[in-house]
């Protein structure tokens, strides 16, 4: 699904066939999972294709390569341009973009790598959650401890946890986890960040267990346009006894509701919450439609609670 005989890939410095690439079997990524990546995407617009806050993303790339001191070349800019011709080699408008940069030398030390490599990939991939609101358990795993590891770098190996806890709460018939972080306060799902709407507010959990995504900022943004008050605060999974609906958001995901969270059935379904309106702005922002503030202003307007 992520790529056919004729797909290219970009793997330093060269345009490829992405069934060709590879890595060393003593590649000191592969071993220890010492690499860091992003997820993007690409849309069709009316402009043509454009990726979405390139800019900001690339910069967290180079945040994240900093944070567990691997070597990294290329320009915020660099990226950006190879990206674009990346898509267009391969044919492609609305597209997730996965840059990877990986230490591939052989190595079998616990020390930091000297050199790295980089993969940029392209491919069409759908919501990753789906469209249907999605029923999670609390994990009985927890967010690594930010004192044991940079939490808000995008490192390979902090995905262990998410695979681990997504595939446990998928054994038990639910649709996702949700994890808490070590003091027992709800932090983000495997792959996504968790916002709740209580009293027409929104509120989701602050920097310090969880990966503040590119997505979660932009979603913050339109709602304090819209004069939804956004509060960031840590709580525990008791607090959301009296929340109203709740959702996800993330690059690869984009805005998806949630129905339920074990027991706690939320009483407002998702379609009639300030969720699945903010996720319509968020969806005439990325796609670039013309009347995309007017359309904001009017989708949320009526949801606002009456003063």
């Amino acid at each position: 699904m992520y790529f056919n005989p004729d797909t290219l890939a970009f793997v330093d410095g060269e345009f490829i066939k992405a069934e060709v690439a590879q890595v060393s079997a003593y590649a000191q990524s592969l071993h220890y999972g010492y690499a860091v990546f992003e997820g993007i995407r690409a849309y069709a617009t009316p402009a043509g294709t454009r990726i979405f806050k390139a800019g900001e993303h690339y910069e967290r790339l180079h945040y994240s390569c900093r944070s567990i001191g691997l070597p990294f070349g290329y320009s915020v800019e660099e990226l950006t341009a190879i990206t674009y011709q990346l898509l267009e080699k391969n044919g492609l408008a609305d597209a997730y973009i996965r840059p990877l940069v990986y230490a591939g030398a052989p190595n079998m030390t616990l020390k930091h790598a000297s050199s790295s490599n980089l993969l940029v990939a392209v491919w069409d991939w759908g919501k990753y959650l789906g469209e249907q609101s999605l029923r999670l358990s609390i994990s009985p795993y927890q967010r690594p401890n930010p004192l044991a590891v940079p939490i808000e770098a995008k490192v390979s190996g902090h995905y262990v946890n998410s695979i681990i806890a997504s595939s446990e709460a998928r054994s038990r018939g639910f649709d996702e986890a949700l994890l808490l972080d070590m003091n027992g306060y709800v932090a983000e799902g495997p792959g996504a960040n968790f916002f709740f709407e209580q009293g027409g507010e929104l509120f989701t959990a602050p920097q310090g267990s969880i990966l503040r995504g590119i997505t979660r900022n932009t979603i913050i943004e339109l709602a304090r346009e819209a004069g939804i008050r956004v509060t960031e605060k840590f709580f525990t999974p008791d607090e959301l006894q009296g929340a109203t609906g709740a959702f996800f958001t993330g690059t690869a995901a984009e805005v998806v509701g949630i129905a339920a969270i074990d027991e706690l059935e939320f009483r407002t379904p998702f379609a009639e919450t300030l969720g699945a309106r903010l996720a319509e702005s968020y969806r005439a922002l990325v796609t670039g439609e013309t009347d995309q503030k007017a359309r904001h202003a009017e989708l949320v307007e009526a949801f606002l609670p009456r003063k």
